[in-house]
């Protein structure tokens, strides 16, 4: 790291508490401000972790000398906006996914404004950051499960904030909001394309058309199968689930806070060699929602000039799939994904 970082936070809310907490304290950040719309919220973050000043507009910051780095904590309907003057006020953004609400036209308009811009942009793609996800990905990718031929995931919320909820339904479905992590994450883990998608919703607590469950299910370009659940209800109960199958064996992720025992060894990786009947178990000390690291990766792109992880590609990439997604649940049909970034615009226009 070259130099101090001054930061500001816009979004004092669940998400923007788990970036500034892993971050105030580190050697080369100055919290320059916290931005929230609700002043008590915003002068509670500025009291708690020791940033110089808070307050409910945004746009001063921007003026400022001392800010080089924006982080977007807020709901996706506002992404976009707030980006567009981060980057004509020459401000470097880590923006927290997905990119916009769930509609092609404002995600196209980011994707091309950042394409376009000298800042350097990172969508949080967390799992990107994070040291289990990583070594599982080595895993599959040196073949030790052999070829992938399903995987299965589930990420419910049980929702005690319903508010909370009721305003991400508002901006996206769960398979929308959560679903970009896992599609880039089959995408990233296996090297291969998805080719189809297609799903089902339900509405629990809500009203069709808006869903808060939904199922989606893929096709691998290697023929394989995947499928991706999320949803949110105050009737649902917590589920992680995380399971790599091939022709080998399989690979499942246990995060720490999901295992019955040695929770303090951390994440679990247990992977399974079918062809001697063996299971092998990897403890692996790693936290969940690395801000850190991944602030570290937007510092690197700005000292270096090298890319994201994702990049903005790939971030987009999933973003386009999962709207295809939410399509084919809302129409009830399967549809084909495009292979080329540029035939979605076609596909989702």
């Amino acid at each position: 790291m070259k130099k101090t970082y001054g930061i500001v936070l816009i979004g004092c809310g669940h998400i923007g508490e788990s970036h500034i907490e892993d971050i105030y304290y580190r050697d080369g950040i100055r919290i320059v401000g916290v931005v929230d719309l609700v002043e008590e919220q915003a002068q509670a973050f500025a009291r708690k972790y020791g940033a110089l000043s808070y307050g409910t507009d945004y746009r001063p910051y921007l003026t400022r000398e001392d800010v080089d780095i924006v982080i977007i904590a807020t709901y996706a309907g506002s992404h976009f906006a707030i980006l567009k003057d981060c980057l004509a006020a020459g401000k470097h953004v880590l923006c927290e996914k997905p990119m916009t609400a769930a509609n092609f036209h404002d995600a196209h308009r980011f994707y091309e404004l950042v394409k376009a811009s000298g800042p350097k942009v990172l969508i949080a793609h967390v799992l990107r950051h994070n040291q289990t996800y990583h070594h599982a990905a080595k895993l599959i990718q040196e073949g030790a499960i052999g070829d992938i031929r399903l995987i299965r995931m589930a990420q419910n919320h049980h929702t005690l904030e319903p508010k909370r909820y009721q305003s991400l339904l508002h901006d996206c479905p769960p398979i929308v909001d959560c679903g970009v992590h896992y599609i880039d994450v089959i995408r990233w883990f296996t090297g291969l394309s998805i080719t189809s998608i297609a799903g089902v919703g339900t509405a629990i607590h809500t009203k069709p058309p808006i869903y808060d469950h939904g199922i989606l299910t893929m096709t691998l370009s290697n023929g394989a199968s995947a499928y991706y659940e999320a949803g949110w209800s105050k009737s649902m109960a917590s589920e992680n689930l995380k399971e790599f199958i091939g022709t080998r064996g399989r690979i499942r992720i246990t995060l720490k806070e999901n295992r019955l025992f040695d929770r303090e060894e951390g994440d679990l990786l247990e992977y399974y060699f079918a062809e001697e009947g063996v299971y092998h178990t990897i403890n692996i000390p790693s936290k969940y929602k690395n801000m850190w690291a991944q602030l570290l990766t937007l510092i690197e792109m700005v000292e270096t000039d090298r890319e994201g992880s994702p990049t903005l590609d790939e971030a987009y990439e999933a973003f386009c799939i999962a709207l295809l997604g939410d399509r084919a649940i809302r129409e009830n049909r399967t549809i084909s994904v495009p292979s080329s970034l540029a035939d979605f615009s076609t596909v989702l226009s």
